[in-house]
This record gives C-alpha cells, structure tokens and sequence, in this order.
C-alpha cells in the first residue's frame, strides 16, 4: 500500500513566549515494513539543528523559534510504501538491546491489578511459546479497557486506565507494555500513522501501539486498541520507553510559561488500485 501523510501540529499562547525548543522525532526509518519515497519536516520560522539517529534507529532533529512569538507550526508531508509482514518489526536497524526495554516508568509501572491482569491472561501457558503468550496479553488488554475517547489525559498512567477501563490507544499502549514487563517480555511504545478502513473498529489517524520483543521473531507489533498486528495500513515513526519518552514532539519554552493550546491534524491518504481514499 501507499499511503501519503500530512501532519499538522499548530501551538498557540495566550501571551507572547521569548522562544521555543524542540526535539523532533518526526522522522520514519526506511526497513522492510515501509520504504519511505519521499519525506519532509518544516519547522515554520523555526531554525533547524544538530540531528541524530539514538541507539533506537529514531532520527531526532532540534528545531529552536527566537521571540517574542504568539504560535508556531510544525508540518510533515510524505509518501511511504507499506507491505504487511505480520507485525513482525524487520530489517529495522537499531543498537539499544532488547533488555533495555524491561525498564518501568511511571506510566507503565504495574500495580496489583495489572500484575493480576498478567497472571490470568498468561495462566496455562507455561509451555507456550513467547508469540503466543505476547498475544495472549494483548488479548487481555483488549479485553480490559474499552476504547473510548476523551476520559483520559496525555499523563493517565497504565493502572489508572485499567481502574477506569476505559482508554485510548495510548492507554491500551501502556498497559500492554506495563503487562508484559511483568511477564518478563521486553516491550516498548511505538508512535506512528494508520489509514483507517471501514471495519467497524475505532482508529484515529495518529496513533500508538507497543512492541514486544519475541526472541525466535525480534520485534513484534500489537495494537490492542485495535485487536490487530499493524499491517500495510500502518507507518510506524519511532519508539521509546512510553509515550512521553516516545513523543514525536518535545518542546521547552524559554521564560514564563503561558496558558499553551495545542491542534494537531493528521491526514492519511491511501493510493491502492487506483483510487485514493482520504482519512
């Protein structure tokens, strides 16, 4: 599949800011899943910086904005050719071991109840094999928090989100994560795009899912918001520990902080037999 992006995100203040950082992770990695044909960040009246690629294979970009400035625009626009190989995270090049991403923050630091959750999905299956157990805690993520927009917020940790059972894709991103950390799986947050499709399950255009380490496989994907591995219909951007550590945007602004408003539009157009159809 072919899929052309187009993501907007706008910030207004309420009072004029003296300037603005940015550690931009807005850049795809070229693997066997997706070959990115062409790809573009403009950072409006910004200046670019130093640019690196971390241990993670995510390119990272500083973008800096001089006052006294109201709002800014950071827009990214590309074309990207997806295959679906099953969730299954190939040909990506990365240095950070697996290991590392046993690590806990506080948005995925189990409680009781998720290490409850763990246990259950994973009870009889001592034998099993560890793509099986990673779907079996996907499976009882699905099952736990009902997608459901608007009753959580960016900073919802994964046990306040199965207490509430309900959530977003970020939510059901941190309790798989925050569940397979209790059964010793490393997993990690993954940001990206999905073309959305009438299938009668919920999706949003920019969207989040985790990565499970299986050892016979390498990375494998599971959006338990969606009860599926990502396909042809996904681009996968970055990764990292949550979704603060995996953030396509990371800002600091300079002196006193006003009241922030933030837009963000997501347009994901799919080029497939020849027609085009518009998220």
């Amino acid at each position: 599949m072919r899929l052309s992006i187009r993501h907007i995100t706008r910030y207004r203040f309420d009072e004029p800011v003296r300037g603005i950082v940015q550690s931009q992770k807005l850049w795809p990695a070229s693997c066997d899943n997706q070959r990115i044909l062409s790809w573009e960040v403009t950072s409006h009246g910004g200046q670019t910086g130093a640019e690196f690629t971390d241990g993670a294979g995510d390119v990272i970009r500083l973008a800096t904005w001089r006052g006294p400035l109201t709002e800014l625009t950071v827009e990214v626009t590309g074309e990207v050719e997806t295959t679906d190989l099953f969730g299954v995270l190939r040909g990506h090049r990365e240095r950070v071991p697996p290991s590392a991403y046993l690590r806990d923050t506080r948005q995925v630091e189990a409680d009781a109840a998720l290490k409850a959750l763990s246990a259950v999905a994973l009870k009889g299956m001592e034998g099993a094999s560890a793509l099986d157990r990673a779907h079996a805690l996907s499976r009882a993520v699905s099952g736990a928090i009902a997608y459901k927009p608007g009753e959580t917020k960016p900073h919802t940790t994964a046990s306040e989100a199965l207490s509430g059972g309900v959530g977003v894709c970020q939510d059901h991103a941190h309790a798989l994560i925050s569940i397979a950390h209790v059964a010793e799986m490393p997993a990690r947050y993954v940001t990206g795009y999905l073309q959305a499709s009438e299938d009668g399950f919920p999706h949003e255009a920019s969207h989040a899912w985790a990565e499970i380490w299986v050892p016979e496989l390498g990375w494998v994907g599971f959006d338990a918001a969606n009860e599926c591995c990502p396909d042809e219909r996904y681009v996968r951007l970055g990764s990292g520990y949550d979704a603060l550590d995996a953030a396509p945007i990371r800002g600091l602004v300079q002196g006193a902080a006003p009241e922030e408003h933030l837009e963000v539009e997501v347009m994901v157009n799919a080029v497939q037999s020849g027609q085009q159809q518009q998220q």
